[in-house]
């Protein structure tokens, strides 16, 4: 059996209103990814193949890990805010807040989906970036970290499970920074055997570095 852990990237610049600056990881999002390196390395996790996108938050976040990654493009969130943007301006809906999301959510990937909105990439785009790259890092007997987002995480896990768009939003909505996502890769089969895990950050201790955004 193979394995494919995906991995959040650590809390990112919070106060950011756009992509570019929110690229970048916070003083707390470094703490939380190298304890995530620290609790891999003390359980023994060991990887044939190291993959992250080539934004700086994938980069920073294999660094902290104490991971040298080869870098794939296909592991790149998709830019929420220019959706968002493009979503008030060519359907009136306002920015999202801490409460709506999980409102604004689906209305923007519904808009992306039937190309009413504009982002970076049509969503069919997005959608088979991801499927590709999950074929390739598919292989039985093989272990492959991924570092990525939590847009990319959710599109493996609705393609996985075959989730509509509501609930794909559900998804993604409660993601921790710098969580872990378990498949397992059998012949022919992938399957999801671990969601949202943050086992570096359990106990009192780690209340306080346990973030969504």
């Amino acid at each position: 059996m193979g394995e494919i852990i995906l991995v959040r990237h650590g809390q990112a610049n919070s106060a950011a209103t756009t992509e570019e600056d929110y690229d970048r990881l916070s003083p707390l999002g470094w703490d939380q990814t190298r304890l995530l390196g620290d609790w891999m390395r003390a359980h023994d996790y060991t990887f044939d193949h190291v993959v992250s996108g080539t934004l700086r938050r994938h980069r920073e976040t294999a660094e902290s890990m104490g991971f040298d990654a080869e870098r794939d493009a296909r592991l790149n969130e998709i830019d929420y805010y220019k959706l968002s943007d493009s979503l008030l301006e060519r359907k009136g809906e306002p920015l999202p807040t801490s409460d709506t999301y999980v409102d604004h959510m689906p209305k923007v990937f519904a808009a992306w989906k039937e190309a009413e909105i504009e982002g970076n990439e049509p969503f069919e785009a997005f959608e088979d970036r991801i499927r590709t790259l999950l074929a390739e890092a598919a292989v039985p007997g093989r272990r492959v970290l991924c570092v990525t987002s939590g847009g990319v995480i959710g599109m493996v896990i609705q393609q996985i499970l075959e989730l509509d768009l509501m609930k794909l939003s559900k998804v993604m909505l409660p993601i921790w920074n710098s969580s872990m996502h378990r498949l397992h890769v059998r012949s022919g089969e992938t399957v999801l055997a671990g969601y949202n895990a943050i086992p570096h950050l359990e106990g009192p201790l780690h209340v306080s570095s346990r973030t969504h955004v």
